[in-house]
């Protein structure tokens, strides 16, 4: 039986085996559907295998077998090869869906990978021979979620991409059948270690890829906080395909985000932080390993506007009448925690004289002093992204970009009171902190029953 979990008052489980592959970019596709209270689209996941797991050769791995055997019971050591030819893929899904719901297995309920080794970092003899050589051993990858409902999980053609063979000169194919697998995988770790002066190629290649054939759906389980996915016949992580598709939904209860109304009376959907993250809002890695960047489409009904966690300020496409597609994007990796999106009727609160005032910079230079100082002393450490401390004229904004929203009957008062406070807010904060990480802000009068402090 799963262990029941408070999240008011004990800690998540943090479900995902990090150690084995680690999210490096999302890509959400959504529609957000107010009558039935419900998010529904696609993600796609790009993985790089994870730091802590080195793909051993045969050799080694066998040596590491031979060297164990030595000291287990011989039953353990002598597994008949009938055993595992007999297997048909139908039995494997079979054992594979009981594990999943936390019933009785010789196994652990994460294939192979529990949470102490992956917060040890450390992989014994045992995992990675099984993995290597144990035809019923094949590889779970585990992802955190909770009250999704997970629809159908593919393997992404990214090999399909026109235009995607830069990224595939330096592979060495003789036998495109067998390689092709591997090929993709070459093509998502060229991919998503570009560097960073290349952002914007990258995001456009992410893009193509999500949006590449399907090439085979992929064994799924879902339990009460996991989502467990496997390939028949994968039994290494570096092997498992790197780029994979999840169609799914949410639910009207999911815990990660909260169907209201606004002060206006307005229908409304914004995620809450707390108290499970974003495991309700899509598939995901929470363990503090887990930095990504992501891009993400979202679909409503003209009328609604969309705010997300993004660098840029997006403005609405139409798609067909009375649908409006938003487009944000981040480039700083970061927690999945900390992706954020409120879809509601909200006004932009403008005030085009004090508009024109704050982007002069008026008021709110900084003395000289301060400024030598804020050039000499902010310097980076932080993993390569494309950051705008680099830049002079970022490193002495004292007022960065900024939106205000708020429902309709509220608009005159944040005119009127809000509007004046907020870049000296924001001069006040850069005085005290520094250059603010982020290109931009948008501020949101949320409901009066947001109940979430979990970003603070």
């Amino acid at each position: 039986m799963e262990t029941q979990v408070d999240p008011l008052k004990d800690d998540l489980p943090l479900m995902a085996n990090t150690s084995y592959m680690l999210v490096k970019h999302y890509i959400l596709d959504l529609d957000v559907d107010f009558k039935s209270e419900v998010i529904e689209g696609v993600i796609v996941l790009f993985f790089e295998t994870g730091s802590q797991y080195m793909k051993t050769s045969k050799e080694d791995c066998q040596s590491q077998l031979d060297e164990t055997c030595k000291t287990r019971a011989s039953e353990a050591c002598h597994i008949p090869v009938t055993n595992v030819s007999a297997c048909s893929s139908k039995m494997e899904y079979n054992d594979f869906a009981v594990c999943g719901k936390g019933e009785e297995d010789t196994s652990d309920k994460n294939g192979n990978h529990s949470n102490e080794e992956q917060a040890s970092g450390i992989s014994s003899s045992k995992d990675c021979c099984d993995i290597e050589n144990h035809g019923n051993k094949d590889f779970l990858l585990v992802l955190d979620c909770c009250d999704l409902s997970v629809l159908k999980v593919e393997e992404v053609d990214v090999a399909a991409v026109s235009g995607i063979e830069k990224f595939t000169r330096s592979a060495e194919l003789t036998d495109v059948s067998k390689e092709l697998e591997n090929l993709r995988n070459r093509i998502v770790h060229e991919l998503v270690t570009l560097p960073a002066d290349r952002w914007q190629e990258q995001l456009y290649y992410f893009t193509r890829c999500s949006q590449a054939p399907g090439c085979g759906e992929l064994l799924f389980t879902t339990g009460t906080w996991s989502l467990e996915i496997k390939k028949s016949g994968i039994r290494s992580p570096t092997d498992f395909p790197h780029a994979i598709r999840i169609w799914y939904r949410t639910k009207p209860e999911g815990r990660s985000v909260t169907w209201t109304t606004d002060q206006s009376g307005r229908p409304c959907v914004y995620t809450m932080g707390s108290p499970i993250n974003n495991r309700a809002l899509f598939p995901c890695q929470e363990p503090p390993v887990a930095l990504s960047t992501w891009q993400a489409s979202v679909r409503t009904a003209a009328g609604f506007v969309v705010l997300m966690s993004g660098e840029n300020s997006a403005e609405p496409v139409q798609l067909q009448e009375g649908i409006l597609s938003w487009y944000y994007y981040v480039t700083m990796p970061m927690p999945a925690s900390t992706f954020t999106i409120a879809v509601g009727c909200w006004q932009e609160v403008k005030q085009q004289s004090f508009t024109a005032a704050i982007q002069k910079n008026t008021g709110f230079s900084l003395p000289s002093s301060q400024v030598n100082f804020r050039w000499h002393e902010e310097i980076c450490g932080h993993v390569e992204y494309p950051c705008r401390f680099q830049n002079p004229a970022a490193r002495l904004q004292a007022v960065i970009p900024y939106r205000v929203f708020a429902p309709w009957c509220l608009t005159e008062c944040c005119e009127e009171r809000l509007l004046h406070l907020i870049p000296q807010c924001l001069s006040a904060a850069y005085t005290t902190l520094g250059t603010h990480p982020f290109s931009r802000l948008d501020v949101l009068i949320v409901p009066s029953n947001f109940s979430s402090l979990g970003m603070a």
